[in-house]
């Protein structure tokens, strides 16, 4: 997933300090051959996307190590208030195209995805877009509402028909995806509905973890 925040240059803004600000994933994850794909409930943002308040930028900025680039509005809550997911514009204060319209920003919930990405789970859901159709059906109607999604923040001609974490063709970025699931709701981002399954036992956002 690509992370629209540089370095931070303002040496205002201290290096995270909450402990799991960068936490590591963990690679030995057990129980992912067979799980229970039913996603747990999500929190989005109460009455869709909301704006950026400073106490947002503080946890944004805790989160991140760094002071994020592009926000647009919270788009998915922990159940404590703090942010999980932004929704970022597609084009940044210096001009950059930005097509990661969701981005994931828990820090405990980027390693509770990690340890899943570690599997090499992406390989075995790409490929089971080329023998299930419906999946395959479903999960580009999720690149298709990415794109419905960031459309509402401005046309970029540089990413014109380009979402993130993939779609509509393969599973690149898990990251991406629960960050879409999140902020979405259920039903509309099959793999990341299931990698919120996935990681269920871990982190889940109806439970602070924060």
């Amino acid at each position: 997933m690509p992370d629209p925040t540089p370095p931070a240059a303002d040496p205002a803004v201290p290096p995270a300090t909450h402990p799991t600000a960068h936490p590591t994933a963990h690679r030995d994850t057990p129980g992912l051959t067979a799980p229970d794909r039913t996603p747990p409930p999500v929190v989005p943002a109460s009455d869709g996307p909301a704006a950026v308040t400073d106490a947002d930028r503080a946890v944004l900025a805790e989160q991140l190590g760094r002071v994020p680039r592009g926000l647009v509005a919270v788009a998915a809550r922990c159940v404590c208030g703090r942010p999980l997911v932004v929704r970022t514009a597609p084009r940044l204060d210096d001009g950059t195209p930005f097509p990661t319209t969701y981005y994931l920003t828990s820090p405990q919930a980027v390693a509770a995805v990690s340890s899943v990405e570690a599997t090499g789970a992406m390989k075995e859901m790409t490929g089971r877009l080329a023998e299930d159709p419906e999946l395959a059906a479903a999960h580009r109607r999720a690149h298709e509402a990415y794109l419905a999604d960031r459309a509402e923040l401005g046309d970029v001609p540089e990413i014109a028909g380009i979402s993130a974490g993939g779609m509509p063709h393969r599973v690149k970025c898990l990251h991406v995806l629960v960050a879409h699931a999140l902020a979405a709701g259920p039903g509309v981002s099959p793999f990341g509905d299931e990698t919120l399954a996935l990681v269920a036992d871990r982190w889940s956002p109806d439970r602070c973890t924060c």
